[in-house]
């Protein structure tokens, strides 16, 4: 994937080529999609509930968080997560940037004093992210993909960076079953152009039940 990087814009060319060839695997994957996000939205709706209630007791503000996201094709929407930060999370980024923990654009940090009680727990399991299967509904997201970035991220990226945006943001990804917060960035984003090369039907399914065999893991999904 290093090599890759270094090659000219007509290999990252081909691969956009290559991939926008795979009718067949689109229509297959938004069907996969649906279906596994009408299952998980019918079989966790009981947790989610729970989960709701949870963060009304443990602090003020709401349940949901909403943050724009850039899609595929560089298209902007907004990504759904139960909340498990403080009010001003934001606010307080920019105190916090020091202590960023992750290479790269992206802010991480283990022991981010921004996040609640019930927010380290949900965030350690994925729980968090579960809103988004309204995400994959609505056609914005896919269950595998490319985690999606913030806008401020994107500006940063090299061109080869950026051919991650040729996708549809997913809910799971390589980066989600091998390390996540332990991998670095640069090696991140080879990993979703790896993906976006290797695509097919049995790596989504395998990388679906991978997932959840790394749900419990000690680092939170991004």
């Amino acid at each position: 994937m290093q090599e890759l990087e270094r090659n000219s814009k007509v290999t990252q060319a081909e691969i956009v080529r290559e991939y926008e060839k795979s009718v067949g695997y689109f229509i297959i994957k938004r069907i996969i999609d649906i279906i596994g996000a009408l299952c998980g939205v019918i079989l966790l709706s009981p947790v989610m509930i729970i989960v709701g209630i949870w963060i009304k007791l443990d602090s003020k503000g709401p349940v949901f968080f909403g943050q724009c996201r850039v899609g595929q094709d560089g298209t902007q929407f907004k990504m759904y997560k139960f909340r498990s930060m403080c009010m001003d999370a934001e606010c307080l980024l920019d105190k916090l940037k020091t202590k960023n923990e992750m290479s790269g654009p992206m802010f991480k940090m283990k022991e981010d004093p921004r996040v609640t009680k019930i927010g380290s727990f949900i965030r350690k399991t994925s729980i968090d992210e579960l809103p988004q299967l309204f995400n994959i509904l609505k056609g914005d997201m896919s269950l595998v993909g490319p985690r999606p970035s913030l806008p401020k991220e994107v500006t940063q990226f090299t061109s080869f960076q950026k051919l991650r945006l040729i996708a549809k943001p997913g809910l799971t990804c390589y980066w989600q079953v091998r390390g996540r917060s332990d991998i670095s960035f640069k090696e991140w984003m080879e990993m979703d152009v790896e993906y976006i090369e290797e695509r097919n039907t049995w790596i989504d399914i395998s990388l679906i039940f991978k997932t959840v065999g790394v749900l419990f893991g000690d680092e939170g999904a991004r």
